[in-house]
């Protein structure tokens, strides 16, 4: 679009804050600015992206996160109604449907826009961090870039630094004057009409759950199988095994691993089974002779482009399907290897299948579970954000609402920045 049509769009009154910059808040964000509303998009980390940039490849084509990601972030650029801020936490909500005040809280990142992500700084940091995105699979620098499509593209320095002989050696390494370790929190106040908290969720916290053996180091879970198969992650890639870089040779994956379970969740997660059955991909491409073992209790693959994507994995001669809730995961001290035990609910008989690594299908927590967003917010019982359709004004998208895939959060997304749009206009 060009300046000269863009000028000539009608401006709409009123504006929509997005709470959230993953695929679910990008979507919101932009549906809504691309019909002429004003929008403000916050994001808690320094980069937007949220868990599609984790990802190696996202249903249903198998596409690269960086495919759909690239496009919003330069939709963005493009859209002068778009107010995006990074590291930013939402620190109250006030008032009603049509009129909220809101406060947000900016956090430093001690690096400024003259950023042109040379790296110098990263260079001359010694200090080395747990890597989050990463899952503390491998460690990251004092100085760091948060992801290889990083949005906006400048590096962070990490308030554990600030005062060390570190960060004064990245002010000294960087040519642009990009860093400011002096930079203090800001408070930044809104007046927006309509909210969508578009908050995402976490992996289920596998230590929670005894018998399945996380405690393991060849027992990981499947987010962090994305990594490990993703070429920005810890291994560029490469699927080893974590304990001693081997080769994978049989892997097994357990399925509803704390799912659909009254003693963590209760509820199905959606995407767990299709993530599973893309993985067995990951290994089957990466190593050809592997087998691939995967025990679960039902397969669900809702769809009929997910059935088709099922029904060729069970075509793998070298894929086993297994019904059959995992008793127990145990492993070898002496090996490291990992036996999943389990009973096979068609014959009876019980399995010990012996394997080099095993991952967990660990199931969609809301983020707000735990920790409750400011404002008058319903939630249902596991924690996920109720919308107020009724009396408009404060919505749910994505995860936040309800476990999803990626498309099934790009079509929620826009219905829910349609509800934010019909919110303004009814007042």
């Amino acid at each position: 679009m060009t300046e000269e049509q863009r000028a000539e769009d009608p401006i709409k009154t009123g504006s929509i804050l997005v709470v959230g910059g993953g695929i679910s808040g990008l979507t919101a964000a932009l549906e809504a600015a691309e019909v002429g509303y004003e929008v403000f998009l916050v994001e808690k980390e320094p980069s937007l992206g949220g868990r599609v940039a984790q990802l190696r490849h996202y249903f249903p084509k198998l596409c690269p996160p960086t495919c759909g990601l690239e496009i919003n972030y330069r939709r963005i650029k493009e859209n002068p109604r778009i107010h995006y801020f990074t590291l930013a936490d939402v620190q109250s909500v006030s008032g009603s449907p049509g009129s909220y005040d809101v406060t947000i809280k900016l956090n430093p990142r001690y690096v400024n826009e003259k950023c042109t992500c040379c790296g110098e700084c990263e260079k001359v940091c010694m200090t080395k961090l747990p890597d989050e995105f990463n899952f503390d699979m491998c460690t990251m620098k004092g100085a760091y870039l948060p992801q290889g499509v990083a949005f906006p593209m400048r590096y962070v320095i990490s308030p554990k630094i600030i005062g060390t002989e570190d960060a004064k050696k990245c002010v000294e390494a960087c040519k642009y004057d990009a860093i400011e370790l002096d930079m203090k929190p800001k408070t930044i106040n809104l007046k927006v009409g309509a909210i969508i908290w578009a908050t995402g969720w976490r992996p289920y916290d596998a230590s929670k759950i005894d018998n399945l053996g996380f405690e393991y180091p060849n027992v990981i879970t499947n987010m962090m199988m994305e990594r490990l198969a993703a070429p920005n992650g810890p291994t560029k890639g490469n699927i080893l095994r974590p304990s001693d870089n081997k080769k994978i040779t049989k892997i097994g994956f357990v399925q509803c691993a704390g799912s659909r379970d009254e003693n963590h969740l209760p509820y199905c997660s959606y995407i767990c089974c299709m993530a599973s059955l893309k993985q067995a991909t990951y290994v089957r491409e990466q190593y050809p002779e592997a087998q691939v073992y995967i025990f679960y209790i039902d397969i669900r693959a809702p769809g009929q482009r997910y059935e088709k994507f099922y029904k060729k994995i069970k075509e793998d001669e070298n894929v086993f399907l297994i019904k059959g809730k995992v008793a127990e995961v145990q492993e070898d001290a002496s090996t490291k290897d990992i036996t999943v035990v389990a009973e096979n609910a068609v014959t009876g008989e019980k399995i010990r299948e012996t394997v080099d690594m095993a991952v967990l299908a660990t199931g969609m927590v809301p983020n707000t579970a735990d920790t409750k967003l400011p404002g008058n917010v319903k939630y249902d019982p596991d924690g996920f954000v109720v919308s107020d359709l009724a009396q408009g004004g404060m919505f749910a998208t994505g995860c936040a609402a309800k476990p999803l895939d990626v498309v099934s959060s790009n079509q929620h997304a826009t219905g829910m920045a349609l509800k934010a749009i019909q919110t303004l206009v009814s007042r």
